[in-house]
C-alpha cells in the first residue's frame, strides 16, 4: 500500500456558522449526511466539528484532483468515526467510482480544529 494522493484543506468555524444561520437546514441537507450532523451537533462545539467535516471533504476533493465538479455531491464524501472515534472516509456515488479509477482503495484522514479554524488532511492509498 503506498499514498497516491494528498489533499489539504482548512476552514473558518465562523463560515460554517454562518452557512448555518443563513441557510439553515438547506445548506446543512446539501453538505453532510444526516449522521454527520448527528454526530457534529450532539457535541458541545458542534460547528467546529461541521467545519471540521466540511475540511476534510474539502481535502478529500483536493486528493481526488477536483473540486465539485463531475457529479460528486458533497454527501458522497462522509465522515464516520470508527470505534475509537478517529474519523474515517466513507466515499459513496461518484466519488467511490472515481476514487476507484484512480486506483485508491483506502485512505488516512486527519482533522484537527481550534474555536476560530478546522483543518484536515486526507491520503488517498493504493487498493493493493
Amino acid at each position: 500500500m503506498h499514498a497516491i494522493a494528498h489533499g489539504i484543506d482548512i476552514v473558518e468555524v465562523s463560515r460554517i456558522a454562518e452557512l448555518r444561520g443563513e441557510h439553515g437546514r438547506r445548506f446543512m441537507d446539501r453538505c453532510f449526511t444526516a449522521d454527520e450532523q448527528r454526530y457534529c451537533l450532539e457535541r458541545r462545539r458542534g460547528d467546529e466539528h461541521l467545519a471540521g467535516r466540511f475540511a476534510a471533504k474539502e481535502a478529500v476533493l483536493k486528493a481526488l484532483g477536483l473540486g465539485l465538479r463531475g457529479g460528486i455531491l458533497w454527501t458522497d464524501i462522509e465522515v464516520r468515526p470508527d470505534e475509537e472515534g478517529a474519523p474515517r472516509v466513507a466515499l459513496h456515488g461518484r466519488a467511490a467510482e472515481l476514487a476507484r479509477e484512480r486506483g485508491i482503495g483506502s485512505w488516512l484522514l486527519s482533522i484537527s480544529h481550534t474555536s476560530t479554524q478546522a483543518t484536515a488532511s486526507a491520503i488517498g492509498l493504493s487498493a493493493g
